[in-house]
């Protein structure tokens, strides 16, 4: 057998501890009985930084369901046995969603687990690197794409917004949508990020602070589509001012969870709100978007959106995507 698909005894995680007053995050060396259960073990080479790491990893309540815990929602790396059969040793393979990293050890660990449903195979030409780099936050966006495109929303339409344009799933939307020949705009609260957002793909600017300010029911039409990724008070806004038989397709909360608002855009113009969820989403749909993703999204164009950085240094930037200082997508390489 290759040394590559030996099954070690022990593997490096990062385990996140809970006790009467703290939480902490720590790098453990674990035996492979800790593993959760499923069909699959996985050795990962990568995995990514997402917002929702960057809570659990801080401590913050509402992702992980106990402790210890493996963090990261993401994870790329070779299958070493199935006993299901489904894949052979050697096969690349790509798991985002189905609670790993929240109820399940995730991507933040040499080693996981994983049934063989959740995963799909990673596209050809592609490598682990680019399939992190897209992550979660890369094929939500790219499910977002479709749910648009699906709803009947055309680049011929007009513009279509983004907002939190320079986070993951904002700045891989910018990209997914420019290739696909729509007139981009780009709502952020960093002015800064102009030249990096243009870049993408984004063909106007708007300030964060502009779509909170509409708050009557209905607001002149303005968008053919909206990716929404903030929620909140920039939703409610989007919404009021989207064109009739436009549609906004929502995947975030990094602004709230509430939406108040009105119904008069549903049944006065057509417009579909549509949810996005990238969790339990079926895998013929996943394989859809990851093919798609590896025709749209080259890893020529996430070089300029992506960082690479080691395991160890996850604790540190997990506050720091929380505060909105990570620029669009950060792979993290479990093996440093």
């Amino acid at each position: 057998m290759n040394s590559q698909n030996e099954v070690p005894e022990t593997f490096r995680a990062l385990r996140v501890f809970k006790d009467a007053e703290t939480v902490r995050a720590e790098l453990q060396t674990l035996p492979l009985s800790e593993l959760p259960d499923g069909d699959v073990l996985i050795r990962v080479s990568h995995s990514s930084l997402n917002y929702k790491d960057g809570l659990a990893v801080s401590g913050q309540p509402g992702v992980l369901r106990r402790y210890p815990m493996t963090p990261g929602i993401d994870l790329a790396g070779t299958v070493l046995t199935d006993d299901s059969g489904t894949y052979d040793a050697g096969d690349r393979v790509i798991l985002t969603g189905w609670g790993i990293g929240e109820r399940q050890d995730g991507g933040y660990a040499e080693l996981a687990r994983a049934r063989p449903e959740w995963l799909v195979r990673q596209p050809g030409g592609t490598d682990a690197t680019w399939a992190m780099s897209v992550g979660t936050a890369g094929f939500t966006a790219m499910l977002a794409v479709m749910a648009l495109e699906e709803y009947g929303v055309e680049p011929g339409a007009g513009e279509v917004l983004v907002t939190g344009a320079a986070g993951g799933v904002g700045s891989t939307a910018i990209a997914l949508l420019a290739a696909a020949g729509f007139t981009v705009t780009a709502s952020t609260g960093r002015t800064e990020e102009e030249t990096y957002l243009r870049g993408l793909g984004a063909s106007n600017i708007i300030s964060r602070d502009e779509l909170p300010a509409l708050t009557r029911p209905m607001e002149k039409e303005r968008w053919a589509g909206v990716v929404d990724t903030v929620g909140g008070a920039t939703l409610a806004g989007a919404y009021a001012s989207t064109r009739s038989h436009g549609a906004l397709a929502v995947c975030g909360l990094a602004g709230g969870s509430d939406l108040n608002t009105s119904v008069f855009p549903l049944i006065l113009r057509g417009v579909g709100l549509l949810g996005i969820d990238s969790v339990t989403c079926p895998q013929p749909r996943r394989e859809a978007a990851w093919a798609r993703l590896a025709r749209d999204l080259p890893a020529s164009t996430l070089e300029q959106v992506t960082t690479v950085r080691g395991l160890s240094e996850v604790p540190e930037l997990a506050p720091q995507i929380l505060a909105g200082q990570v620029r669009g997508r950060t792979v993290v390489d479990v093996r440093r």
